[in-house]
């Protein structure tokens, strides 16, 4: 298999502030700290290969004995394969000699946004395996997904005040796979995406992965920048803009009414096509979020993508697209090239989690509110330099650092086996080093373990990186 050349600029983008002088840690072992937490968080993709250590020495204004001692180090770990006039490329370490964050070496993961399945997930699935009986004489194939399932959808639409048929849904393999689907029919290779930034790193990825540009508007300290996204349609003709409303990921923040209604108007003025994620939307906690942003201008063209994993369980690995009856069946032809349906279990599985939401999200919301809040009262008392707005909903804080610091404090918490989730994984070309997303999702004894290892980390990062940052400020 052929493999990608990773350009040395685009590397020293993603790595981000990763050199801490004052250390004592080696310089070459913190490279290859933060090579190592590239590839373990999947910016680095397996089977990229990496710039000459002459070309990396020099971007990165190192010696060549430190780039070389550092690819030897992740030669050594299972994480480079390297050939004599080939360079080096991203590999993973056999597990059963040398595991990775995504084996048992994991102590805990505050890198992932998500809960577990509750006990009504159990019971969905005992409804599915009851009423699949009558479906088994079917091929089973549907692009379209289950008549019954896609008119509970539809329902839990109009009850929020976006009218919706049956023919206006379509059923997919999640809200990731969804957006996918909608770039293939959308976009071509070098087309703009306009997103939040920051934003869903997966968002990101798929953006990429269609060989699109996302391009950034910079979210202000609270609310999002009318003005600014305008201008930015205006200046780059994007084919679509995509958006995360309700409980946005990662900053937990909810558009309001008069938000809702600008970016409708500036879409509908422009002629500019908005893919809504609501993977969150059922996660609220003091109210629940506006009406649908597709329900705010007719004249708009609105794509908006839901989501069983984060309202029920990722497991379900289920989502669907609400679009005009005609972008559903364009979809469903375009479809035809990547899958021929979603699994009917599943399906009949969540169509039961639809209609018993009421019984069970409530509690799931108490829960999530609780864990909130013992989240904050942790991070206060622990880390008092670390600053963040109370989510209004969703699954994590947006936490702020003093100083750009994030990729350093991670890839000293990867050696202990805790994955936290840098900044830099939600912005583009290497942005926000100074903040972490801190889901709130633990047990929050396992939370409270996990940070309190993490503090002597941070201690003696903060002492030896605060008068650089003094002398910054200054």
């Amino acid at each position: 298999m052929s493999s990608r050349r990773f350009g040395s600029q685009s590397l020293v983008r993603l790595l981000g502030h990763w050199q801490q002088t004052t250390s004592r840690t080696p310089l070459w072992r913190q490279l290859a700290d933060a090579l190592r937490l590239l590839i373990l968080d999947g910016r680095l993709a397996l089977n990229t290969r990496l710039p000459g250590e002459r070309e990396l020495a020099s971007s990165l204004d190192v010696s060549r004995t430190t780039i070389s001692s550092a690819l030897a180090s992740l030669r050594d770990e299972g994480y480079l394969e390297s050939r004599h006039g080939s360079g080096s490329r991203v590999i993973l370490p056999d597990s059963r000699a040398v595991p990775t964050l995504s084996a048992a070496s994991v102590a805990l993961d505050l890198s992932t946004a998500a809960l577990n399945a509750g006990p009504e997930i159990h019971q969905a699935y005992t409804y599915a395996l009851s009423a699949i009986t009558q479906y088994l004489s079917l091929t089973g194939y549907d692009q379209s997904g289950l008549l019954a399932l896609r008119e509970a959808i539809a329902a839990r639409y109009t009850a929020r005040g976006l009218a919706t048929r049956a023919d206006e849904v379509m059923v997919v393999n999640g809200a990731v796979s969804a957006f996918a689907l909608v770039l293939r029919m959308m976009t071509g290779p070098g087309d703009r995406v306009v997103v939040d930034h920051p934003t869903y790193p997966l968002a990101i990825a798929a953006i990429q992965g269609a060989l699109c540009r996302p391009v950034g508007v910079s979210l202000p300290q609270t609310g999002w920048d009318t003005d600014g996204f305008a201008a930015t349609l205006a200046q780059t003709a994007p084919r679509l803009a995509y958006l995360m409303p309700d409980f946005h990921n990662p900053t937990g923040r909810c558009m309001d009414i008069p938000t809702r209604k600008a970016i409708t108007d500036i879409a509908a003025q422009t002629r500019t096509t908005l893919v809504v994620d609501e993977t969150m939307v059922d996660l609220w906690f003091d109210s629940p979020p506006p009406p649908p942003l597709a329900s705010f201008n007719p004249e708009a063209t609105v794509i908006t993508l839901g989501s069983a994993g984060k309202s029920f369980w990722g497991g379900l690995r289920l989502g669907w697209i609400r679009a005009s009856s005609r972008t559903i069946a364009t979809l469903a032809q375009t479809r035809d090239t990547l899958d021929l349906g979603s699994p009917v279990l599943e399906q009949l599985a969540t169509l039961w989690l639809i209609e018993n939401s009421d019984t069970f999200l409530p509690a799931r919301r108490q829960m999530l509110a609780e864990r909130r809040k013992r989240c904050s009262e942790l991070l206060r008392e622990h880390f008092p330099e670390w600053t963040f707005h109370d989510a209004e909903g969703g699954l994590s804080y947006w936490v702020e650092l003093p100083g750009m610091q994030a990729t350093q404090l991670a890839a000293r918490a990867e050696t202990l086996g805790i994955n936290l989730g840098t900044g830099t994984r939600f912005g583009l070309s290497g942005a926000f080093d100074r903040y972490l997303r801190m889901p709130f999702t633990l047990d929050p004894a396992e939370l409270e373990s996990a940070l309190m290892r993490i503090k002597p980390l941070w201690t003696a990062l903060n002492k030896t990186t605060a008068p650089a940052i003094k002398r910054s400020i200054v």
